[in-house]
């Protein structure tokens, strides 16, 4: 005998993308983010129903306030990593790079610059600034008064603004330059990584302390040509390199590189690149614990609509 479906419980699914898309750019990690949700249907399943006039509402101010609280927990965790700490890498759906708005949000340069905020001032910038909520509905989720998410959201505003100049770059030429890049550094082409790059181009390596990785930023586009036209030549994380496979896939919005060997995620590459079509940034993900949710390949809509 089939039972009836939950009405309670389709509510909840018909919002789960929408909270995870919520916690993620939140918190930067998709696992603790899965968490989150979890905990939002807990509180969703003992809460009185009745009492919610816009459920989608209520869910997302629900999520935010369980991701604000797991993200002051894992600051202290953070600050003592050995290393860069970088976002987790997620695959995402076309449908995300579609709106360009959403596609920034997630990138790996902007969840970056994010990391940079105090917890309220991201959990308070992502709601407003990507998700729309009213100062009202914000003051509701993170509890603290109108007037004070006000002035939290100016000042996240204007930090993220001087660390993010706000251009909008094709996405067909982000895959150009992808590609060009990925060819280039598989095939040692140093002329053509150096054209590629900015001059003051920092590379981002987050190994965790599993991996051999730089442990501070390499800047400069010589010294950054030279790290990746090595790649093609030497044995990486016990992988030899005609065993090296890698794929221009989605990830957080973007084309980015995932790079696979040995039966497993080895790296994941994401490129920031400038107006003029040039590498400024690169974050290179090498840490096994943050490549779980690009290796068990699940695809993620983070659209904020």
């Amino acid at each position: 005998m089939t039972h009836p479906p939950d009405p309670d419980e389709q509510v909840f699914h018909r919002h789960r993308n929408l909270l995870f898309s919520v916690a993620y750019r939140i918190l930067g990690t998709a696992a603790d983010a899965e968490d989150a949700v979890q905990d939002a249907w807990i509180r969703w399943s003992s809460a009185d129903r009745a009492q919610v006039a816009d459920p989608k509402a209520y869910l997302a101010r629900i999520v935010a306030n369980l991701a604000l609280e797991r993200l002051r927990s894992a600051r202290r965790h953070r600050e003592t990593y050995p290393g860069p700490w970088l976002p987790e890498p997620v695959l995402t759906a076309g449908d995300t790079a579609d709106a360009v708005t959403d596609a920034e949000s997630v990138s790996m340069a902007m969840l970056v610059v994010l990391e940079t905020l105090s917890p309220l001032e991201r959990a308070v910038f992502v709601l407003r600034e990507v998700f729309e909520f009213s100062h009202a509905e914000i003051a509701v989720a993170v509890e603290r008064s109108e007037a004070a998410v006000r002035q939290t959201a100016h000042r996240a505003r204007e930090h993220v603004r001087a660390q993010r100049p706000r251009f909008t770059v094709d996405r067909s030429q982000q895959r150009s330059v992808t590609e060009r890049f990925l060819a280039a550094a598989t095939g040692g082409d140093l002329n053509t990584l150096l054209e590629l790059l900015s001059p003051d181009v920092t590379l981002w390596t987050d190994g965790g302390g599993k991996v051999r990785q730089a442990r501070r930023p390499v800047r400069g586009a010589e010294s950054v040509a030279a790290w990746f036209a090595a790649i093609g030549t030497v044995t990486y994380q016990g992988v030899e390199p005609h065993d090296m496979h890698a794929a221009l896939v989605e990830i957080n919005g973007r084309p980015g590189l995932v790079f696979s060997g040995a039966g497993r995620v080895v790296a994941t590459i994401c490129l920031d690149i400038d107006a003029a079509g040039r590498v400024t940034a690169i974050h290179n993900v090498a840490n096994p614990d943050k490549l779980r949710a690009v290796a068990d390949g699940t695809t993620h809509h983070l659209r904020t609509g």
